[in-house]
């Protein structure tokens, strides 16, 4: 089975100051934040989805994350691990239905998964 690539239109940042982070990237942006709690600050800009992780070395994250958007993310996570990817994070529901996962490639790097 086949899961449709969305494309990659999340990129997840680890910080480990979630108020010094939020500044520098709303400059950068331009823009105020459309989510800001403390457990996740995200941004809409220009059709990408950019968001602050506070504690996100400690979930795995040893640098941004591209999130790739796909229809059925179980599929995908099939479809990876046959090609020799290995799940670091199975699916989790983070609100709204929406399922995130990662797995990483034989060389270590990360690959988000988000399922809307």
């Amino acid at each position: 089975m086949s899961s449709t690539n969305l494309g990659a239109k999340t990129i997840l940042h680890p910080v480990t100051d979630l108020a010094a982070a939020k500044a520098v990237y709303t400059a950068l942006l331009g823009t105020e934040p459309q989510a800001d709690a403390p457990y996740y600050v995200g941004f809409e800009h220009e059709g990408q989805h950019i968001g602050l992780v506070p504690g996100g070395a400690a979930q795995g994250m040893t640098g941004p994350v591209a999130h790739w958007h796909v229809t059925d993310i179980e599929a995908k996570i099939a479809e990876l691990t046959a090609a020799g990817a290995t799940v670091a994070q199975a699916p989790r529901e983070v609100g709204g239905g929406r399922l995130v996962a990662t797995v990483t490639d034989p060389d270590g790097n990360v690959l988000g998964l988000i399922q809307d």
